[in-house]
């Protein structure tokens, strides 16, 4: 069954989704209802009423209600999504917690909770809570030891070259020309969520031409964000009134041509042909009898010797990288960027010597696929 690529998909997500294809999925992003729990109107000190979130698709008669619901719909993602994939859910202090405890019992990995600050929140007009002034979003990988795509470098050019931490201070809301609204000017869905949030998941967690899907597709924000960096993506969304806005938004965004160069974030290091430490032993561009220098720690070293493997001045020996977790204490480690050979008066990290191998071998990164 091919996927309907690009297309907002009518119906119930659950059953939607029971309808693609298993382990087709590269990314989902999830906005589900938070389960408010309203009881009463809400309204400013000067009596006018504030535009809350009082739609019946929030509406669940009972806790147990929406956790059924959510198993559900949780359970479905997790089988279409692709054994390198991941997924991106999004809530308040109302449903997070439980959201958080149904994806570790289905067998989901939790990487990263990051919290979004809103920059402008809306006060907590009664004055007997502290403001609500963020939102938490649970990133996950499929299970413990899956891979799954992590642009790091590209999450540092969005944070001045700096590692992005897990607190996005962005804007609360989506405003400006990216609000969808109606013919009346007022707003087509009350939790649109602002492109730059979507912009930071879809970056960071895909590559041009993933698919990525959102089961509860709302105003089209995910759709219109992929549509841009040239991700495929798939919508579905149960409410007309929601497809027809969406739809439009979409429609009318034309995104830059696709150039693998500019559209492609992967580190070029990673998408590199692989070179195994061996090769650079066999070839003479490191010699048996050599010593390397550990994380520029000239009292932390080993020796290469003859069968590629490394033996340190406490006689531990093995890979590159075990020798690196050796000296870390067990700690994961890639040898390739913390052992270091003195050169000429200066410490060269084996990276560097690696790439000097490919250069000379003719190696080229690998085209994006």
């Amino acid at each position: 069954m091919n996927l309907p690529l690009d297309q907002i998909l009518k119906g119930d997500c659950v059953e939607t989704l029971s309808s693609l294809p298993g382990k087709s999925i590269d990314l989902v992003f999830a906005d589900p209802p938070y389960n408010l729990q309203l009881q009463n109107d809400l309204h400013r000190p000067n009596m006018t009423k504030v535009d809350a979130v009082d739609d019946a698709w929030d509406h669940f008669d009972s806790f147990a209600a929406y956790d059924t619901f959510t198993r559900q719909w949780l359970a479905a993602c997790k089988r279409v999504l692709k054994p390198t994939g991941s997924i991106w859910v999004i809530g308040s202090y109302h449903n997070i917690f439980r959201l958080g405890t149904m994806m570790q019992d289905l067998g989901f990995w939790i990487l990263n909770d990051v919290i979004w600050v809103k920059t402008n929140p809306m006060p907590n007009f009664r004055g007997v809570r502290f403001t609500n002034a963020h939102e938490t979003l649970i990133w996950a990988s499929t299970g413990k030891g899956a891979k799954y795509t992590f642009n790091h470098h590209a999450m540092k050019g969005l944070n001045d070259e700096k590692q992005m931490r897990s607190d996005w201070w962005l804007a609360p809301l989506a405003s400006g020309a990216e609000r969808v609204r109606d013919e009346n000017g007022g707003k087509v869905h009350s939790t649109q969520k602002p492109e730059a949030l979507l912009y930071r998941v879809i970056l960071s967690a895909s590559n041009p031409g993933d698919t990525v899907l959102d089961p509860f597709f709302g105003s089209g924000t995910t759709g219109a964000v992929a549509k841009r960096l040239h991700r495929n993506w798939i919508g579905i969304e149960r409410e007309q009134k929601y497809i027809h806005a969406a739809q439009k938004r979409i429609d009318a965004i034309r995104p830059e041509p696709f150039d693998p160069g500019t559209f492609d974030v992967r580190s070029k290091r990673k998408s590199a042909p692989r070179v195994e430490f061996s090769a650079l032993v066999e070839n003479g561009f490191l010699q048996a009898g050599q010593r390397l220098i550990f994380s520029k720690d000239e009292r932390r070293s080993a020796t290469i010797k003859p069968d590629a493997r490394l033996r340190t001045d406490d006689g531990f020996e093995g890979s590159i990288h075990k020798t690196g977790s050796h000296y870390m204490n067990g700690a994961p480690c890639n040898g390739w960027e913390h052992w270091y050979l003195q050169e000429n008066g200066r410490l060269v990290l084996l990276d560097e010597v690696r790439q000097r191998y490919r250069l000379e071998q003719g190696l080229t990164a690998e085209p994006p696929g």
